[in-house]
């Protein structure tokens, strides 16, 4: 298998505000988001990061997207270190995250466009493109639409179908289903094996058991930001559910 993804025992930790050592109920400042996390995705599989919320996920999904910078370790993609080629990195890769904040006084159609730019796409690929994504995820219907009118399903839709504006072949996926209704969790499922099917090399953080089970080749499952475990859904799942694996770790590592 081709390795496309290589995370090398990256750590990061931040600074807490007043406010958020309270709300974590904790006298200590810092923060270790990651802890020495390493793991490889290879080209044409989906691979999950399987933990609860304040797990790490989200933190090593940014530092893959160059967006922060590891404390400790670097990440190659297809042999690009994030820390020392952003650049080439960010143009390898797509990053949905419910982060992404679309202007609400634009359009589907103005934003498509204007990122088609910024990759520097030319005009008649970008719209052949736009209107193959437009069609598969009904957005034809409001791509004049301002962002603001738009219900919060057809947003994930723009928002995925931006992301991916220059058709990367590694896509990285924070939480794709999360607050979805189950018609447009469906069709994003979906299209993420299509894109599997394509040859992408695809990473989903998530904490739904159900969808690592149904998409993901692998999975790794993390907690307090260390990886504790890293397998193929398949073996995970011979002799119990993910679920019922899962738990059994948690309360082994005494986080129950």
């Amino acid at each position: 298998m081709l390795e496309t993804i290589r995370v090398e025992n990256i750590s990061k930790t931040f600074t807490l505000s007043k406010k958020q050592m309270r709300i974590d109920k904790t006298n200590n400042k810092y923060k270790t988001a990651v802890d020495d996390l390493s793991f490889v995705a290879y080209r044409g599989e989906i691979y999950g990061l399987l933990g609860p919320n304040g797990a790490g996920k989200t933190t090593t999904l940014r530092c893959i997207s160059t967006l922060i910078k590891p404390d400790k370790g670097d990440i190659f993609i297809n042999d690009h270190s994030v820390i020392n080629e952003p650049n080439i990195v960010r143009s390898k890769i797509g990053f949905l995250t419910s982060e992404l904040k679309l202007e609400d006084f634009f359009t589907p159609n103005y934003l498509y466009d204007f990122f088609s730019k910024l990759h520097n796409i030319p005009s008649d690929v970008s719209n052949e493109r736009k209107t193959k994504m437009f069609a598969k995820f009904g957005i034809d219907d409001f791509k004049e639409v301002k962002i603001a009118e738009l219900s919060s399903g057809m947003k994930q839709k723009v928002q995925l179908v931006i992301s991916i504006v220059h058709d990367p072949d590694i896509i990285i996926f924070d939480e794709p289903t999360n607050g979805l209704d189950v018609l447009t969790a469906k069709v994003v499922t979906d299209f993420l094996l299509e894109l599997k099917a394509a040859g992408k090399t695809i990473i989903v953080s998530t904490h739904i058991f159900s969808l690592v089970e149904k998409i993901c080749d692998r999975v790794g499952i993390i907690l307090n930001g260390k990886l504790k475990l890293t397998d193929s859904v398949s073996n995970l799942i011979k002799d119990q559910t993910l679920e019922e694996r899962f738990f059994a770790l948690v309360e082994t590592e005494g986080n129950i």
